[in-house]
């Protein structure tokens, strides 16, 4: 297994790096703060094969990274942790629909204290300080606002200004992680970062929608060769199982639909 998994990695590299030369070319990729890990060391491998291409990582929240899109940042690839800020811009004209690809899926938990006895999401009520991303740009906090609706307890928390906003998923693990919050929703890739947080229990898939990660060259990206390059890359099955040794779920090769 360890002989074919190398020789697929090598045909994998051997078709990026048979590409027309991209030499000195800079290419910039925005990216959903939760996959910051991951994407490190997807850019490790890549830098390893192709050494003239400099790659620029800009982690954010979706939402942030996509307004920055909007109002020109040069960015040639975007990877959202949800459709919608996807759809945005390819509603600006900004991503060819037809560029989309589904990267990855994750699952949303919360954590907290692992002495708590929370053990469902009806049980939330009974904490003071509840953070979760701020659901106006934050993926994770639109899917936390969903399933505390689909329950009719979002509004009642929300009154009781239960909540801690946060600026990303990343800052919610923090509150958590600190004390500084009773609990957190986040995404299970980012509870497996935490130092002292524990998952109390996993949201029901259910209550909220799928979360996918749908990657795309911008338009400007389009044009430029490294960025097709590295492209290819976060396309192929080594990618895959990169960030599947982060926790993730990859999906089966495929197109995102956008609305």
């Amino acid at each position: 297994m360890l002989l074919k998994r190398k020789l697929v990695m090598l045909l994998t590299l051997l078709v990026i790096t048979t590409r027309p030369p991209v030499w000195g070319e800079e290419v910039t990729i925005s990216a959903a703060g939760s996959l910051t890990e991951a994407f490190k060391k997807l850019t490790a491998v890549i830098a390893q094969v192709n050494p003239d291409i400099t790659i620029r990582l800009n982690f954010s929240s979706s939402g942030a990274l996509a307004k920055q899109i909007s109002q020109g940042a040069p960015v040639d690839i975007f990877v959202s942790a949800n459709t919608t800020w996807m759809d945005f811009l390819v509603e600006k004209k900004l991503v060819d629909a037809a560029d989309v690809r589904n990267f990855a899926h994750n699952a949303l938990v919360f954590v907290g204290d692992k002495d708590k006895t929370v053990g469902s999401l009806a049980d939330i009520a009974e904490f003071d300080r509840i953070a979760l991303g701020s659901p106006a740009s934050v993926p994770a906090g639109q899917y936390a606002e969903q399933a505390m609706r689909a329950i009719g307890v979002y509004e009642e928390l929300l009154a009781a200004n239960k909540f801690i906003m946060a600026k990303d998923v990343r800052q919610a693990l923090m509150y958590a992680d600190r004390g500084e919050a009773d609990g957190a929703f986040v995404y299970r890739t980012d509870a497996l970062l935490a130092e002292r947080a524990a998952i109390l229990f996993t949201v029901p898939s259910n209550l909220y929608s799928r979360i996918d990660y749908p990657l795309a060259m911008t338009m400007a990206g389009r044009e430029k060769p490294a960025a097709r390059t590295v492209f290819a890359f976060l396309n192929s099955q080594d990618a895959r199982a990169i960030i599947e040794s982060f926790g993730f779920m990859a999906p089966a090769s495929e197109s995102l639909k956008t609305d």
